[in-house]
């Protein structure tokens, strides 16, 4: 299996998910502290480095008679960025990468989407340091349920791989036994919570 292949394994450790309602169509808002906006690379083509923005806002309208008419809106704060070491992170807002001092914001706008039955697949606009380019990304459903707070809760697993230096991220360093520091294809990560708006 290739490493950027979506495993069931770890959805399959959780208990089974809940179904609130058959029809989601609506609109909502994405819940931060319930969400994760993860990526992951190769690092010295030896190991994975994984990292996850901590500032970000999403809507989305689902229209699940019409797919043709759903839409999603995503904007991430660059500066955000976290991976679990200060110096990466520096590194990472730096010109080298998402230089987030003249490029605070990196957005996500759908074109379109489609669904067959189990997939959602959302094609749209990423703007990543001043450049746009399309991406496709599968979702998966992975439930529905009404929180203790009376919220309308969906929730969304999705995953897509794309070349860095699509986006002018291409800082590398070759390495003496072949291969380089970071890998150019970063696998971006999706674990969505969403409520509905009323």
């Amino acid at each position: 299996m290739g490493i950027f292949n979506r495993s069931t394994t770890q959805t399959e450790t959780f208990d089974a998910p809940t179904a609130a309602i058959e029809d989601i169509s609506g609109d909502y808002a994405l819940d931060v502290s319930h969400s994760r906006l993860g990526f992951s690379a190769r690092h010295a083509m030896v190991t994975t480095v994984r990292g996850s923005f901590k500032e970000f806002e999403g809507t989305a309208h689902v229209d699940t008679a019409k797919p043709a008419a759903s839409w999603v809106k995503l904007t991430i704060k660059a500066a955000s960025v976290d991976t679990g070491n200060a110096d990466r992170d520096g590194h990472l807002r730096s010109g080298d990468f998402f230089e987030d001092d003249t490029n605070p914001d990196i957005t996500f706008v759908s074109t379109a989407v489609d669904f067959d039955g189990e997939t959602w697949n959302v094609t749209g606009d990423l703007t990543i340091k001043g450049t746009t380019k399309t991406v496709t990304i599968p979702f998966e459903q992975t439930g529905s349920a009404k929180d203790p707070f009376g919220n309308l809760r969906v929730g969304f697993e999705g995953a897509t791989a794309i070349s860095r230096s699509d986006w002018g991220l291409s800082f590398n360093a070759a390495l003496e036994t072949g291969g380089v520091l970071v890998s150019e294809k970063i696998k971006l990560e999706f674990d969505i919570s969403a409520i509905k708006s009323a």
